[in-house]
């Protein structure tokens, strides 16, 4: 692999403790894909909104990324900041803002994540429109599709080209939309196109509410694809953050050994996670890796790497080494 600046720049400097994990990791996330194996990112938190896409697409683009699983607000967020980036506003100085502030921004309808502010009409009306004229097209044929697979059509479909505001080659899901990446989405209806669905269920204009298929169906195509894929390759878990988006997932390996008693299918071959969080006071998102050996999740000799720090600084640079940036 060629080294770009980037990757040059963290060979010769990260050698200690988080730094060092982190290029640990990022060597034996190589070794993986070298060996043949696949690698299942997750993705917690906001990541999208923190533009992780602006690496993360590449990742998918050059095969380094085989699957992902997400939570409904990093699904969204990748569109609202596709259709919407020259709305949106930055609040540099957030931890300063008052209540009153916050019922400032309410009121000209900008949902602030952090640092950065989403605006409703430009991002999450424009995105409703165009899902629900996919949502209820499929529900009068009796079609069923997955959260993600509704965002695909309405990619496909070229109804939001005429809104794009960034390059698509620095949306992640436009990339993962090109390659029909497997996905999966638990807990979808906690996001604001989950909740706009459950309205739109309510008025009716949308009859059958199981239109957008479920999580359970979700887990039972996780375990399907897992099953097949490890026949002939060793799979790896790329966690960013904690959440749902972590613990859906790697449950699929217990699930498969202990209640379908499948004997034959491997753990999860590689494991790697970036958290910050405080496993003291009980968190489970911040879990060590050797804990989910208890669970049948991963084994003793699974290569098991924790970065303790912040997703939205190592992420994009642990891609960059990745790709030889």
């Amino acid at each position: 692999m060629s080294s770009g600046a980037v990757s040059s720049f963290v060979k010769h400097h990260f050698r200690h403790f988080n730094a060092a994990a982190l290029v640990d990791a990022a060597e034996a996330y190589q070794l993986h894909l070298e060996n043949g194996g696949r690698m299942m990112i997750t993705l917690a938190g906001a990541m999208s909104t923190a533009e992780l896409g602006l690496s993360l697409a590449e990742m998918i683009r050059r095969d380094k990324i085989h699957a992902i699983t997400c939570t409904g607000a990093n699904l969204e967020e990748d569109l609202f900041n596709l259709v919407a980036h020259d709305h949106y506003e930055r609040v540099p100085h957030y931890r300063d803002l008052t209540p009153q502030d916050e019922q400032s921004l309410l009121a000209r309808h900008m949902n602030r994540v952090t640092d950065t502010c989403i605006p409703e009409e430009e991002a999450m009306r424009r995105l409703e429109g165009a899902l629900v004229a996919e949502w209820t097209k499929a529900d009068r044929a009796g079609v069923r599709f997955f959260p993600h697979e509704f965002m695909y059509r309405v990619l496909r479909s070229g109804e939001l080209i005429k809104f794009y505001q960034i390059d698509p080659k620095d949306s992640w899901l436009f990339a993962a939309a090109e390659k029909n990446l497997p996905m999966w989405v638990p807990g979808w209806e906690d996001s604001t196109m989950g909740n706009m669905y459950s309205g739109h269920c309510i008025t009716k204009d949308i009859r059958n509410v199981h239109t957008v298929r479920t999580g359970i169906e979700y887990m039972m195509t996780l375990a399907e694809w897992y099953t097949e894929t490890s026949k002939e390759h060793s799979i790896g878990f790329f966690q960013i953050g904690g959440g749902i988006a972590g613990d859906f997932p790697i449950c699929v390996v217990p699930m498969l050994h202990q209640d379908l008693r499948r004997e034959d299918v491997p753990v999860w071959g590689y494991f790697c996670q970036i958290s910050d969080s405080t496993t003291s006071f009980g968190s489970y998102s911040g879990a060590v890796p050797n804990e989910k050996i208890t669970w049948g999740k991963l084994a003793a000799e699974t290569p098991k790497y924790i970065i303790e720090s912040d997703a939205s600084i190592v992420a994009p640079i642990f891609f960059a080494y990745i790709l030889g940036w």
